[in-house]
């Protein structure tokens, strides 16, 4: 009786888990919800890590690599001038192209906070650890970046909140309406 018992019980809890699946992972920033299209795939944390969440989205039809979407809630994580400037050094610009044809900002709300959306296309300068300046650069051709950053007072201190969606130009561009959708609906 107790193992009839104790396998409805885990088929319940499974039955509970897989329904919500279908919609996505919601996701909570300053106190707002919204919730992930179902076919960005939440991932595991590496040790150490100074993301709070990160998801894969699927890649664009020819694309060799999945688009990478990585969120951030920091203390003291500087100004959102300075991260926008540090987010831009990333990237190198198209040859013939003017900074501002390949790096578009625009203001937004996360909830009832001002954000800033920026948009970066271009040759991006992977590297890793990404912090470390004798890091072995990698050239990406072809690379775009989505980036929105936003400031919330806490107490006497402030957090920085931000989401990179990074991956190629084809691949961010199939997710771009989504992530926009995403970004509205956090509530």
């Amino acid at each position: 009786m107790r193992l009839l018992l104790a396998a409805t019980l885990t088929a319940a809890v499974a039955a509970v888990g897989t329904a919500q699946n279908p919609k996505g992972t919601t996701v909570e920033l300053a106190g707002y919800k919204s919730i992930t299209p179902a076919d960005w795939k939440e991932e595991p944390l590496p040790p150490k890590s100074m993301r709070m969440m990160q998801f894969k989205l699927p890649r664009a039809d020819g694309d060799a690599e999945d688009a990478e979407l990585a969120l951030f809630a920091l203390r003291g994580g500087g100004s959102v001038q300075a991260n926008l400037e540090r987010q831009e050094k990333k990237f190198e610009i198209p040859a013939g192209k003017k900074p501002e044809e390949a790096i578009k900002t625009q203001k937004i709300k996360i909830g009832k906070h001002d954000a800033v959306l920026q948009d970066i296309q271009g040759t991006y300068l992977k590297k890793f650890p990404p912090f470390d300046p004798n890091a072995k650069v990698t050239r990406v051709p072809d690379y775009r970046q989505l980036y929105v950053i936003f400031e919330v007072a806490e107490g006497d201190s402030t957090v920085t909140y931000s989401m990179t969606l990074l991956g190629s130009a084809k691949t961010v561009e199939k997710h771009k309406q989504a992530f926009e959708e995403w970004l509205k609906n956090f509530k």
